[in-house]
């Protein structure tokens, strides 16, 4: 009897947790808005907006009004611009730009003060050397994805992005390992998986670069 009870109780103390955890997960999902018309309703309330793959017309979308934004997702948007009402999203931590068919990003991007990580993934038209000048007056730009972008090379402006700690560009057509990463200072990860390079290439793993690099 004292042993039924005892599992009865273990029972019951799991089958809490397990609710817990799904309610937790719930929550955690809850915090992001997918659906731009219940978002506007209460923009100063929303902190993660998803419009990713959406058919929307972003010029009637007053950004400005999400003032506590920290996340966008505007990935796979047909976007031909960069909507420029976003470099008013002064809390913007992350924002996803990936997919798209833009070639530069607005001036007024430099605005996006509080900006840490950058996806401008699957981007075949995005001339990213001469769009180096304006990421790199993001202060707070820590972390960029390049992935699957066609790149074979980095341009020599790369160093201009000295606060970068993590930087992507895996899956693209690098055939040799870009030396001139070494300016970037403040690298702690650099990803090339899914490149044409290989350990055999060059000695990679005996260059002491100071930072982390996945082949």
């Amino acid at each position: 009897m004292k042993n039924y009870l005892l599992n009865k109780i273990v029972l019951i103390i799991v089958f809490a947790s397990i609710s817990t955890t799904a309610q937790t997960i719930t929550v955690k999902d809850s915090i992001t808005e997918y659906n731009i018309e219940n978002a506007v309703l209460n923009p100063k309330e929303v902190k993660r907006l998803d419009l990713g793959n959406q058919n929307l017309n972003f010029s009637d979308i007053d950004f400005s009004k999400f003032e506590n934004l920290e996340y966008l997702n505007l990935e796979n948007d047909n976007l031909k611009e960069i909507p420029k009402g976003i470099s008013a999203l002064k809390n913007l931590k992350i924002l996803n730009l990936s997919g798209n068919n833009f070639k530069n990003l607005p001036q007024e991007f430099e605005n996006l003060n509080s900006l840490e990580e950058l996806y401008l993934n699957n981007e075949k038209n995005f001339n990213f050397e001469k769009n180096i000048k304006t990421l790199s007056k993001l202060p707070n730009l820590k972390t960029l994805h390049l992935e699957n972008d066609n790149l074979n090379k980095l341009p020599t402006e790369i160093n201009l992005l000295q606060n970068l700690n993590s930087l992507y560009l895996n899956n693209n057509k690098f055939k040799k390992f870009p030396l001139n990463i070494q300016g970037l200072q403040n690298l702690k990860f650099l990803d090339l998986e899914n490149n044409l390079i290989t350990p055999e290439d060059i000695d990679v793993l005996n260059l002491n670069f100071g930072f982390q690099i996945k082949l």
